[in-house]
């Protein structure tokens, strides 16, 4: 079997227990009946590779994969609440059927495009994963477009998170210990140090931004329930790509599509909201309606000056 063909075999197989158990004679013809495996010509698949995938699917992606369920022979993913899934594990899977799909196929790149954007300062991500893990003291240049000033910042990295194609750095600046995020498309003369910080900060990201949209400073603002009231046509784009982990469905017409959710009323949430224009309806928080009417009426009157 190819040995550069591991990462489409795992994707395969957890999109096979993901759907239902399987035995191993049913996995094996799921895959030497996959388009993959035909066009790799591929013809056999044992179980010491079946029990060797299993092993690395675990550690990759962190699923395991049982087939001791009371006697039954049948290999399946075990459960877990949708709150424990990771999403970088998620991400990670993602990226590599994309990439397998290229490299297996270059002639794919003659029909799959993707969007032609600017650098979001990729390049800058391994060396900040590496500060972070090792507790490293940051130097760089960052740009700020709303001034449009070039600062030297001094950092404690401390989180990398990804927000509409972006990324930033969450780190705390010690010039005045606050905690702040940096676009890393806006990063300029990265200097990882030699110097370790000893600081023991205790944030827990993972709750910090369980109810954040975007990477806005979220300590001035509680979450709320926000109520959107969809076209149907919007709402059914909302309902196959959620917009936030909170999003919940509450009630449905002919016509509209209701959605609830429990975040922190952010401008980056405004901005989501703005770009459906009449598709979306901010219902509550009266605040927020107030604040989109506000944004709408001085767009508008930006249309009649002279």
């Amino acid at each position: 079997m190819k040995k550069d063909f591991y990462l489409t075999r795992y994707a395969l197989i957890i999109k096979k227990l993901e759907s239902a158990p399987a035995t191993y004679s049913q996995l094996e013809n799921y895959l030497l009946n996959s388009f993959e495996f035909q066009d790799a010509d591929i013809k056999s698949y044992s179980i010491r590779t079946l029990q060797r995938d299993i092993r690395e699917i675990s550690n990759l992606f962190n699923l395991s994969i049982h087939n001791k369920k009371k006697g039954d022979n049948r290999y399946y993913i075990e459960s877990r609440p949708m709150m424990e899934v990771d999403e970088y594990n998620q991400k990670l899977l993602e990226s590599f059927q994309v990439s397998n799909a290229l490299n297996n196929h270059p002639d794919f790149a003659n029909h799959i495009f993707f969007e032609s954007r600017k650098p979001s300062g990729a390049e800058n991500f391994y060396d900040l994963f590496f500060a972070i893990r090792n507790k490293r003291i940051v130097l760089f240049e960052h740009y700020n477009f709303k001034n449009k000033l070039m600062t030297s910042r001094k950092v404690h990295p401390l989180a990398l998170k990804e927000s509409k194609d972006r990324w930033y750095l969450i780190a705390i600046d010690t010039k005045d210990k606050a905690l702040k995020s940096f676009g890393l498309d806006r990063i300029n003369y990265l200097d990882v140090t030699a110097q370790k910080f000893r600081e023991k900060y205790k944030y827990n990201f993972r709750e910090h931004f369980k109810n954040a949209f975007g990477v806005m400073n979220l300590t001035e603002q509680n979450p709320q329930k926000i109520v959107l009231k969809c076209s149907r046509h919007q709402g059914e784009y909302i309902r196959s790509f959620p917009l936030h982990q909170s999003q919940k469905e509450t009630k449905e017409t002919p016509e509209e599509i209701y959605f609830e959710f429990f975040l922190h009323p952010t401008y980056d949430f405004m901005q989501e909201i703005l770009s459906y224009g009449k598709e979306v309806r901010v219902l509550e928080p009266i605040n927020l309606v107030e604040d989109i009417k506000k944004h709408l009426q001085e767009s508008l009157n930006n249309y009649f000056e002279n």
